[in-house]
């Protein structure tokens, strides 16, 4: 009998999580372009106002006395952004765990990069603010898409080898690491303590229930909502209670894969004793039987991979392409692009960006290797290196997600922000593609 169609099969292809990871980053990075394009096609037609509207219309959270209100624009960027970063912890813990930055001789030179890549892209941004209003934007240009980044390295297919996409992987993990640091520690204009230590109290919750070995989701999540409500009024920023509570998320299987296997093979011998009715109907107890395999599944597997799976879609999906539509949209006066790109902000973050990213991933990547402190990804050449440092400036989603949080109170600054990651985003990205695709040299 005939199971699956032909496209089927490629659908049930066994694939490890690192491509599930792979495919859905590129998943995003594809759906961001058209969010992108429609977001800017949207703030320049006659729907303008509409859009704009839109977004900044209020919706509020009331029960009894007591109120919630925000605008859509605040709701996405502080509450669904939340579950993005999120899958950002759940990802920084099982590199760190199980992943490339596991094994420290395979992630210094990653480490290295990423660490470059975040100091020269904010020193080059300072050059050109220092001493100016824009000063407070430093924290822009740091920040690597790793999901426009991945898509680029994966469209070139076989033109570049397994382990390049892995380094630039491991370097966009580190990156977000020191993206959230830069938010919590630096984009926070000011602290109230209780509702802060009322956060804590709840980190400290789920810390407890991890170490008393609960993997049921439910219990994290109805305490990291609370906890995220109280991150949102301590005046932390909100998404920052995401990445905890993925870093609470137990990653450790509630059964062992030997146990997994000799109940779970006890298992189908009792369900294969019951004979296979004509119409497929299963008896009682092979229902009962299936259940129990299924409970095994889950037991062996970890509450921690399993959301990590279960939500890369929906973030992909949904929370970031809604981000970009959010975001993204900029009204753009041609006639005065050329000065608001020559303003210090635009300049600073594409200068950033672009030289700042390359200098700081492929010069401190070449100083790596040649005093031996690292070594070049398998099968990959330092050519290859070069072009995945421009791939490295394309900013996007986090840079426009910090200059938000850095100009707060200032949409010109914010508006010329945008337009210099805009502009430097689509020259490292295409700048980085061809570059791999036409210049690098490959291993023979």
């Amino acid at each position: 009998m005939k199971l699956y169609a032909p496209w089927e099969k490629a659908f049930r292809r066994i694939a490890t999580p690192f491509e599930h990871f792979i495919h859905a980053q590129t998943t995003t990075g594809l759906i961001l372009v058209f969010m992108t394009i429609l977001a800017l096609t949207l703030a320049n037609s006659p729907f303008a106002e509409s859009y704009l509207h839109f977004f900044h219309m209020n919706i509020d959270l009331n029960i009894g006395s007591w109120a919630l209100s925000h605008s859509l624009h605040h709701w996405i960027n502080d509450g669904l952004m939340a579950v993005f970063f999120f899958i950002i912890g759940l990802e920084i813990k099982r590199e760190i765990t199980a992943g490339e930055l596991s094994n420290l001789k395979v992630a210094i030179l990653p480490i290295i990069a990423a660490i470059g890549g975040m100091i020269f892209p904010a020193m080059i941004y300072l050059y050109f603010n220092a001493n100016e209003v824009g000063a407070n934007g430093w924290g822009i240009p740091m920040a690597t898409d790793i999901a426009f980044a991945i898509t680029a390295l994966v469209l070139l297919g076989k033109r570049v080898p397994t382990a390049l996409v892995t380094f630039l992987v491991a370097l966009a993990i580190v990156d977000d690491l020191g993206a959230v640091l830069v938010i919590a520690l630096f984009y926070t204009e000011t602290i109230n303590m209780i509702p802060l230590g009322l956060a804590a109290a709840m980190l400290f919750v789920m810390i407890s229930l991890n170490r008393f070995g609960i993997h049921a989701i439910l219990p994290y999540f109805i305490v990291g909502l609370f906890m995220w409500f109280f991150m949102l009024e301590s005046g932390v920023h909100a998404t920052i209670a995401g990445v905890l509570a993925a870093l609470t998320i137990p990653s450790k299987p509630k059964r062992t894969p030997e146990s997994f296997s000799k109940d779970t093979m006890n298992l189908i011998k009792e369900y294969e004793k019951y004979p296979i009715e004509e119409n497929y109907i299963m008896h009682e107890n092979q229902k009962a039987l299936l259940i129990n395999i299924k409970d095994r599944i889950d037991q062996v597997g970890t509450p921690a991979s399993r959301l990590e799976h279960n939500l890369h879609l929906p973030v992909a999906l949904i929370i970031i392409p809604l981000f970009a539509l959010a975001n993204a949209g900029i009204a753009i006066d041609f006639s005065s692009i050329g000065s608001t790109i020559l303003e210090p902000v635009s300049l600073g973050i594409i200068a950033g960006l672009i030289f700042g990213k390359v200098i700081g991933i492929f010069g401190l990547s070449w100083l790596a290797i040649k005093l031996n402190i690292a070594q070049l990804p398998k099968d990959s050449t330092i050519s290859q290196i070069f072009g995945v440092s421009f791939l490295g400036g394309i900013g996007f989603t986090m840079s426009i997600f910090v200059a938000d949080l850095a100009f707060i109170n200032s949409p010109e600054l914010i508006l010329q922000a945008k337009v210099g990651i805009l502009c430097a985003s689509l020259f490292a990205g295409l700048f980085g593609f061809f570059w791999l695709k036409y210049i690098a040299k490959k291993t023979t």
